[in-house]
Parts: C-alpha cells; sequence; structure tokens
C-alpha cells in the first residue's frame, strides 16, 4: 500500500515500507498515531492527554498531535524546541523533568512555559527564583510493580514530602496546584495507577484548603510486546475512572495524563537484516544490522521482548540468540528470551520488530561503532475507501 510524506532532513526520508528500503529503519504509521490518540482521548475524555516528547520526537508526529489538540510533556531545551516548531502553543506546554538546569528553567520561561513538575527543595527553591509564579506540580514517588522499567527510586516524593514541598511551593509565590506520580513504563497492572490516585488523594486530604487541583496520572500505559499478558487502555482507564470515583466527594482535581509509548509504539515497525547466522557452544546466533546502540536499548535486560516478523520465510521455527552488529559483548538482544526465527534463516533476509514506534529512533547513538543513528520512515496508510 503506498504512503505519502515529506522528506524531512537528510537521513528522515518519508516512504513506505519496502524490501528495497535500506535497513536499519523504522517504518512509522501517522495513521496509527492519529487513532490511537483519538482511542485514549475517547476512553479518558476528561483527561489533558500530554503526549510524552521522548518516546518519538518525529516531527510529522508532533504536527500531527498538534492538530489532533494534544499538549506535551518535555524533558530538556531539544524537545522544547521540537515542539514549538511543531506548532505548538506554549500554554500546551509541561515540563515534566523534576532535574533540570537553570538554564533550562530559564529556556522554558522565555518561550512561555508555565508548567513544572518538582520533587526536591532544590528544585522548588530553583523554580521560585526563575519561573515566579509558575504552576509546579509534586512528583509522588509511589510503587510501580508490574512495570517492564522501574524508575527504582529515581524520581518522585514521599507522602510527607510532597505536602512539605506543595507548602515550600506555596510560600514561595507559586502556583502549587498539581500532584502526580508514573507507575512505570510498560505497565501491566492497572490497579497501580488506582494504588497511586490514593496515594495522591490522601496527600490532597491532608492539605485541606490547600489540596492540589490538578492530578497528573503520567504515563506508562502499556502496548503489546511479548512475554506476557497485556491489559488494554480500556482497562487502564477503567481502574482510574473507579478510583477517581472513589474520592470524588471530597476532591475532584482537574486530570492530565502523559502517554508516549501508548500512542507511537504500534505505529512503528523496525526493520533489520540479517548479517549472519552462526553456531556458537550448541545455540544458533542470529546478528542483525541493528542493535541495542542502534535504537533496541528497551532489549537491556529483555526488558521489552518484541514480536518479531520475517517476511518470506514460512517454514519452522526454532530457538536463536538475537544479537547486535557491533564489537560490543553488550550488544546481545534476547539470550535467554524463548525467541524462536526460521531454521532457515540467511544473510540477507529481514528481520520485523512489530510495536516498535516509541523509544527506538529517539534512544539511537549517534554514531557508536562508526553506524549513523535509525533512520525514520514516515508514511500514512490512507483510511478505507480513500483514495
Amino acid at each position: 500500500m503506498e504512503g505519502v510524506g515529506a522528506e524531512i532532513g537528510a537521513r528522515d526520508v518519508a516512504r513506505p515500507s519496502t524490501v528495497e528500503t535500506p535497513t536499519p529503519r523504522l517504518d512509522l504509521d501517522l495513521a496509527v498515531v492519529r487513532n490511537a490518540y483519538r482511542t485514549m482521548r475517547g476512553l479518558l475524555p476528561d483527561v489533558e492527554l500530554c503526549y510524552a516528547v521522548k518516546a518519538n520526537p518525529q516531527p510529522e508526529v508532533l504536527a500531527l498531535l498538534v492538530a489532533e489538540g494534544a499538549s506535551f510533556d518535555l524533558a530538556s531545551v531539544g524537545e522544547l524546541d521540537l515542539c514549538l516548531l511543531a506548532g505548538a502553543r506554549p500554554g500546551t506546554l509541561s515540563w515534566g523533568n523534576p532535574v533540570k538546569k537553570v538554564t533550562d528553567v530559564r529556556a522554558a520561561r522565555a518561550a512561555g512555559v508555565a508548567r513544572f513538575t518538582t520533587d526536591a527543595p532544590a528544585d522548588v527553591d530553583l523554580l521560585a527564583r526563575e519561573a515566579p509564579g509558575a504552576t509546579v506540580g509534586v512528583r509522588l514517588a509511589v510503587g510501580d510493580d508490574g512495570a517492564a522499567t522501574p524508575f527504582a527510586g529515581k524520581f518522585g516524593a514521599s507522602e510527607d514530602e510532597a505536602v512539605a514541598l506543595l507548602g515550600r511551593a506555596r510560600a514561595a509565590g507559586l502556583d502549587a496546584a498539581g500532584i502526580g506520580f508514573h507507575v512505570g513504563s510498560q505497565q501491566r497492572d492497572p490497579c497501580a495507577w488506582a494504588r497511586a490516585i490514593d496515594a495522591a488523594a490522601r496527600v490532597a486530604a491532608r492539605l485541606g484548603r490547600h489540596a492540589p487541583s490538578e492530578l497528573n496520572l503520567g504515563g506508562g500505559f502499556p502496548t503489546t510486546h511479548a512475554g506476557g499478558p497485556t491489559p488494554g487502555l480500556a482497562a487502564c482507564a477503567a481502574a482510574i475512572r473507579e478510583a477517581l470515583a472513589r474520592h470524588a466527594d471530597r476532591w475532584r482535581p482537574r486530570l492530565v495524563a502523559e502517554p508516549g509509548r501508548a500512542l507511537v509504539a504500534d505505529a512503528g515497525t523496525l526493520c533489520a537484516e540479517v548479517v549472519l547466522v552462526a553456531e556458537r557452544a550448541g545455540r544458533r546466533w542470529v546478528y542483525l544490522d541493528v542493535g541495542r546502540y542502534q535504537g533496541l536499548a528497551e532489549t537491556e535486560g529483555e526488558m521489552i521482548v518484541y514480536r518479531l516478523r520475517t517476511p518470506g520465510r514460512t517454514g519452522g521455527t526454532g530457538p536463536v540468540v538475537l544479537a547486535g552488529p557491533t564489537c560490543d559483548g553488550d550488544d546481545v538482544l534476547y539470550r535467554h528470551a524463548d525467541v524462536r526465527l526460521p531454521l532457515d534463516l540467511a544473510a540477507g533476509d529481514v528481520v520485523e520488530f512489530l510495536g516498535a514506534g516509541a523509544y527506538t529512533a529517539s534512544y539511537a547513538s549517534v554514531g557508536f561503532n562508526g553506524l549513523p543513528p535509525l533512520s525514520t520512515y514516515v508514511h500514512e496508510t490512507p483510511e478505507e475507501g480513500g483514495n
């Protein structure tokens, strides 16, 4: 099916997925992004959706989401610039990274960004100095069991600390309007949101008339990968609604969420070429022209096990160790996962990683082992009945 698009720079040429297009590459279908955003908006109609730009900062993705009415969750000045170039209004931008430099805050304020997330006293003081009057939300540390990539204590304040931080922000002249959390990336337990909402409600109850007027539900909404059942977005939305209803008689905050993976993962297929198949110590090793340093960073620790497809090979399959092309011994994608590929797979064949539109091109190195960043080819599948 033929796709359409525009050339974006020297390495991002819009074209449909074809075997002849050089690998490795990420083929990205904008129609899937649009449908995912509209689906999530339908399931959470009262929630402001702030797209987590880090998941996939492709300019066409950002422009599409601007047109759809999305807001954006930023983590750097680079992401700020990309959103502004895509046409996002400053009022739709929120700086969600609790770790920021003075120059970050100054650049954000100069661009008109007025919302920031914080989780430490020194950062509250930084915002008070450099962004007086800004709206701030405190990020709670919540349980992230069930996540493929938990935060392991890197971010977040305890409930006691959150109460103190909001009071500190208010005393410093900031608009201490928010409380929020993140339940961990690729969260497979919908109840994780319910437990986190309960924690946020406890903080709100302790603050009484100063209770936060905004609740940030964070990201972590999962997509389908191999390695276990994954709840649908509808199940996550239902758990969120039920938890909010338990507290509705005392607290009805404005709602925000920061989806990333859930909006772009299924839009992307990462296409790789088999470089070598070899037997080593009784195991079949398959080496591809893409690895952990060219966009498959989430295979570290085999946290994410992608669904694989091998066009043109339909025979029997057997277990493999799947590895990348670099000289680094850590560049092995799957050593323990039960990954099976066709027995007749050979050099020159294509292996496709499905659901790879998130955290692939944005993770790729700029030149490890002299290999270029992962190219992204953007297209849009026409709607059924279209021309």
